[in-house]
């Protein structure tokens, strides 16, 4: 099973989840990454923008490589777009292995990718200020361990 989902709705990780284990008995470790809106530093929403289709396409295309490098049985992305207030999901990485090394390794390099390199921009508002996110050092340095050396 493989889902890619971009939607303002929000989502039920633990359906999300359940779903890659269902109906097949081979899966003995599902990974999964849930990314919030953060509760600090004064935010007080993040708008979250794509273009449709191309969005889609990259995160497949990224969810390819994975499973070229790892033996997966399943993964599900959900990645909400809009305004999203503090609290609330932002995204959901889930893979389904029958081994956890594959299925952690897997569900890391998928979320690096997200976090770094798929196209989505983030306005963050705090108060009357506002301002797009930039990737940080550190998750472009968690990405670069993915390249081939």
């Amino acid at each position: 099973m493989r889902s890619i989902r971009i939607q303002p709705e929000d989502f039920d990780p633990v359906a999300a989840t359940a779903a890659l284990a269902a109906n097949n008995l081979q899966v003995g470790a599902v990974v999964t990454f849930s990314g919030i809106v953060r509760r600090d530093d004064g935010l007080s929403a993040l708008t979250i923008e794509h273009y449709p289709g191309m969005t889609e396409r990259e995160i497949a295309r990224h969810v390819e490589e994975a499973e070229r490098r790892w033996p997966l049985l399943g993964l599900a992305i959900v990645h909400r777009i809009g305004r999203l207030v503090p609290g609330e999901n932002i995204v959901l990485v889930a893979v389904a292995a029958v081994h956890r090394h594959a299925a952690f390794e897997a569900a890391e390099f998928l979320i690096d990718y997200l976090k770094t390199r798929a196209p989505f921009w983030k306005l963050e508002e705090r108060g009357a200020a506002t301002g797009w996110v930039e990737a940080s050092e550190n998750d472009d340095s968690a990405a670069a361990r993915w390249n081939p050396p």
